[in-house]
């Protein structure tokens, strides 16, 4: 190779790999296939924020898979989440869960505030802000960190009330909050990859009221990205990939151009897809005596963002893999 531009291998830092259909049983055969396209968009590491089952201990630790930092099992109270997908519980029994779920798998756990994919959902009451805070103080008194997803303003507040550590997707979270949340360290994950794939939802939907509050929500996403990273919260890429043709895995770079048209400077976005995201989930970027997980442009990908679909090299635990 003969000169070129590096960076600190990319994150995905919100995606579910090894199962594709809502109901689906954790398949190790999609599961390594899901990692590997990963790895060959330069992606080796990724954070996931919920799975089937817990993630194999063999994930993240073989040569030719990205590195993984896993939360266990979706966790939520009944109604929340696809059926069968998550492990539901009741109130009084969620935050052992947490606990449980953060100390069998990578120190994550990740919980539903809320759940609209339909009408219903904007009705639902979401998770209280203290049964929030007493999950996220068990949680941290372990060790652990805590994801929560909130799509309702009503959730996200619960969320950044409790303290938690990162907030997925935050349609409706109140701008007035992003201070707050700056101060205390919970990271926002917008995953604009996913909500564009809910417009085709939203346009079939029977309900009026449904499709006005998710275009309304979806319509201010960039302005909110773009506000927390001004406020100084930490803004990281996240697909919410699932390896479905709508969905698929290694699509981060995507991402990457989603976070600067909703005008994050093109080297915030990127760093929210490399240094920024590894150093939240405690991994070192391009430093002496670091991993050795590298990915090589041949263009500087801060002035033409399009070169992050196509690595000349990836170099991963030391190795060439691409």
């Amino acid at each position: 190779m003969d000169g070129g531009w590096l960076l600190p291998g990319l994150v995905d830092a919100h995606t579910h790999p090894g199962a594709e259909r809502p109901g689906d049983p954790l398949d190790a055969a999609l599961l390594r296939r899901h990692g590997r396209e990963h790895l060959a968009a330069g992606v080796t590491l990724l954070r996931v924020p919920g799975s089937a089952d817990r993630l194999p201990a063999w994930f993240g630790a073989e040569p030719n898979q990205p590195r993984v930092v896993s939360a266990g099992r979706w966790l939520g109270l009944p109604g929340m989440f696809y059926k069968g997908w998550a492990r539901q519980v009741g109130e009084a029994e969620l935050a052992q869960a947490a606990v449980e779920e953060a100390l069998a798998s990578g120190g994550w756990c990740k919980i539903y505030a809320d759940w609209v994919v339909d009408e219903k959902g904007l009705d639902a009451p979401p998770l209280s802000a203290d049964l929030l805070g007493d999950l996220t103080r068990r949680v941290h008194a372990v060790g652990g960190r805590v994801a929560v997803h909130a799509q309702t303003a009503d959730g996200a507040r619960a969320a950044v009330e409790a303290r938690v550590d990162s907030l997925e997707h935050g349609l409706g979270l109140d701008l007035a909050l992003l201070d707050r949340m700056a101060e205390q360290k919970t990271a926002l994950v917008p995953t604009f990859t996913v909500w564009a794939t809910f417009e085709e939802v939203a346009r079939v939907s029977g309900s009026d009221r449904f499709r006005d509050w998710f275009r309304s929500a979806h319509a201010r996403l960039g302005r909110l990205a773009a506000a927390a990273y001004d406020a100084g919260v930490t803004v990281l890429a996240g697909t919410d990939s699932y390896g479905t043709p709508e969905l698929p895995h290694g699509r981060v770079a995507g991402e990457v151009r989603h976070l600067a048209t909703a005008s994050m400077p093109p080297e915030a976005a990127i760093g929210a897809a490399s240094w920024t995201a590894r150093s939240f989930l405690g991994f070192p970027g391009l430093e002496p005596a670091a991993p050795a997980d590298v990915v090589a442009y041949d263009r500087d990908p801060r002035t033409d963002l399009s070169v992050l679909d196509t690595p000349m090299r990836v170099i991963h635990r030391g190795r060439v893999v691409r």
